[in-house]
């Protein structure tokens, strides 16, 4: 007797996923007309039948929020930005606390990432960990809101999609790093980090950096920014080139703590003094941001206080709560690297 045609045979002979059928099914305006009509052919030829009762488990809630992180190019296998880790115990405490589940993974930038966890019923919400270019990731958000999907996402800021975001004040922290700089005499203040609308956590640091080298009298000077990613490899290549620049730099102020890391190794490899012939300082302290050599002046933006208002907003946002944006203030976090503790 020939066993009953299920949606994965759809999807296998569509090639496809069984998500995509599922929404093509429904009517989902996400799919395209195209791939609506094949798989609505291919169903009727297999004689597929609607399993009413498996759609009506799938409107229920699973009690199970995803925390979905992007991968990054790290220096281990990790694959993931140490400043995320840092901030995976508070998200799992918190939802622990608030009895719900957490499914952790990899966001896959396929055309149906989105939809591979509230639509099939595998969570209730997202929680979006880092993002890579921002202009194309936006592209995504625009679907997930389309789609009225529960998510928040951490760290940017965007008035021009309606999104939940938990981001720290990365303006008032680049501002209030270079001023302290300025404090301690520096005056050929660096900038590492690409500053453009794809990484806009970074553009805002550059903005208060920026902003504080004019507020004491200093004009930013283009010689002394250098792009790089956010990595340890970045930094130290793009302290070599700012470097070889032959301007003169007595502090340099970058956009993230893996990159400070990578100036300092350059720094030392020209035989150079960290903290007292060219001062460093990052941004998110790190674990490893106090155990540097010297120790690394910093801006903490808290993890623990972000994991938890992530979790309540989409919690909220699950319940059909009222839920808005949140901005956690900076903490300058002073040591050794900037040549006074």
């Amino acid at each position: 007797m020939r066993n009953k045609t299920t949606s994965f045979d759809i999807a296998y002979q569509a090639g496809v996923s069984q998500s995509t059928v599922s929404r093509a099914l429904s009517g989902n305006p996400l799919v395209s007309k195209e791939t609506r009509a094949r798989i609505q052919a291919i169903a009727k030829e297999l004689n597929y039948k609607v399993d009413k009762n498996a759609s009506n488990l799938r409107t229920q809630t699973s009690n199970t929020i995803a925390l979905l992180l992007f991968e990054d190019v790290t220096v281990d296998d990790s694959n993931i930005n140490p400043f995320f880790l840092s901030m995976l115990g508070s998200i799992t405490k918190a939802c622990a606390e608030a009895k719900y589940d957490l499914l952790v993974s990899f966001q896959q930038m396929n055309d149906d990432w989105y939809a591979e966890y509230e639509d099939c019923h595998k969570a209730d919400g997202l929680i979006l960990l880092g993002y890579g270019d921002y202009l194309t990731y936006a592209q995504k958000l625009a679907h997930l809101i389309d789609q009225k999907t529960h998510f928040v996402l951490w760290g940017a800021g965007d008035k021009s999609l309606d999104a939940i975001t938990i981001r720290c004040d990365n303006k008032q922290g680049g501002f209030a790093i270079t001023q302290h700089l300025i404090e301690q005499g520096r005056r050929h203040i660096a900038f590492i980090g690409e500053a453009s609308d794809a990484t806009p956590e970074l553009l805002e640091r550059y903005q208060g950096y920026c902003q504080a080298l004019k507020d004491n009298g200093l004009t930013p000077n283009k010689k002394l920014h250098v792009d790089a990613k956010i990595t340890e490899l970045s930094g130290y290549e793009a302290t070599k080139e700012l470097l070889a620049r032959n301007e003169k730099v007595d502090a340099i102020f970058t956009a993230c703590d893996l990159m400070a890391i990578g100036a300092m190794r350059a720094i030392k490899d020209k035989q150079l003094v960290v903290g007292k012939d060219i001062a460093v300082v990052g941004y998110d302290d790190i674990s490893v941001a106090q155990f540097t050599n010297p120790p690394l002046t910093t801006v903490r933006q808290d993890t623990n206080i972000a994991g938890q208002l992530l979790v309540k907003n989409l919690i909220d946002l699950i319940k059909g709560n009222d839920v808005s944006n949140s901005i956690i203030e900076p903490r300058l976090m002073i040591r050794q690297s900037c040549g006074k503790a």
